[in-house]
């Protein structure tokens, strides 16, 4: 409320033609008006992305408000040091931590667990359906798994080339968990050898490491990216891309489907071409049946007539057929014979 200024009058009669002036609150002045400085429009070389926010890791130094909510708690707060949006370039959101290492590696590793936490977040929309918390403020990645993060280390000269190497190996190896997907073995189809399979990232943060040297040097769009779980310098795009996913498991799948396919019509042609060749080739001669022995005592086939019961007759000898041994079986034996027994004849 303003403050009231009262001015002193006399007590004698007023003027019929001037009415006295009564007291009363002074007309407090206006503030001065306050104007936006002259935005400054040049960007940095290679530069397409406009700043969400933005706060230095200075301790004590107010956040940002648009930086990411907390939730209840704030159990899974986070803070990130720079929110960047690029929707042009295919990077709808990406959240930015600057490390200027002075902290330690396990207080930087601990940040994207929280992170994690964060995104995992859900909240339901009026129709009832769940949907993550950060889908309320920034728009789908169109890709698999959480928003991407990114480290950009800022080493000066408190920390050489070995020691940034070393503190980005410990921070990718602490927080393997986080940015490593989840290994499923699908195999390689119905008959096939090989084992393959593919790692979702539905649960995972792509965590991309970067230097402040490289970005004033090279630019984002050059190979300055070093996604975790990939090896090497990329470029942002290819950085971003899952090449073991899902997906490339389908489109290897879907090749050797192709493949498959290929040699199993190759097969059938040939099998076709061998068909056609034999159905060409005159039909051979059928080879004459081998003539039977003929029996010693009734000059018939040794094997006997089509048809014979071969059951009770006796073992074959080679020299009589079965009607004959069951003849010659049947006969009463001579002296010799029964005081001698019978002996077999040789062949």
């Amino acid at each position: 409320m303003p403050r009231t200024r009262w001015r002193s009058t006399r007590r004698s009669s007023p003027s019929p033609a001037r009415p006295p002036r009564r007291p009363g609150p002074c007309r407090a002045s206006s503030p001065p008006r306050w104007r936006r400085p002259p935005r400054n429009r040049s960007r940095p070389r290679g530069s397409c992305w406009r700043r969400r926010g933005w706060a230095g890791s200075v301790p004590g130094r107010p956040r940002s408000p648009s930086a990411s909510p907390t939730s209840r708690g704030n159990r899974a707060g986070v803070r990130a040091d720079a929110i960047l949006q690029a929707p042009e370039a295919g990077l709808p959101v990406l959240f930015v931590e600057v490390d200027n290492c002075t902290e330690s590696a396990d207080t930087l590793a601990a940040k994207f667990e929280k992170y994690l936490r964060y995104f995992r977040l859900k909240s339901k929309n009026p129709l009832g359906s769940e949907s993550p918390v950060w889908r309320t403020q920034y728009p789908s990645t169109s890709r698999e798994g959480h928003p991407p993060v990114v480290v950009v280390f800022n080493p000066g000269t408190r920390t050489g080339p070995q020691a940034l190497k070393n503190r980005m190996n410990s921070v990718m190896e602490l927080t393997r968990l986080v940015w490593s997907g989840s290994y499923h073995g699908a195999g390689g189809g119905y008959g096939a050898e090989e084992r393959d399979g593919y790692y979702g990232y539905a649960d995972a943060i792509p965590l991309l490491f970067t230097t402040l040297d490289r970005l004033q040097t090279s630019g984002p769009r050059e190979a300055v990216w070093w996604r975790c779980g990939h090896g090497q310098w990329e470029t942002l795009p290819d950085a971003l891309a899952n090449p073991d996913d899902h997906d490339a498991w389908y489109a290897r799948d879907e090749q050797r489907r192709r493949q498959r396919d290929e040699e199993r019509e190759q097969q059938h042609q040939e099998w076709a071409a061998e068909r056609e060749r034999w159905s060409q080739e005159p039909d051979p001669t059928p080879e004459a049946a081998p003539e039977a022995t003929p029996c010693e005592r009734c000059k018939g086939p040794v094997t006997g007539p089509l048809g014979y019961d071969l059951e009770f007759a006796p073992p074959e000898d080679g020299r009589h057929c079965p009607s004959c041994r069951t003849d010659l079986r049947q006969q009463y034996p001579t002296l010799r014979q029964a005081v001698f027994g019978r002996r077999s004849r040789s062949k």
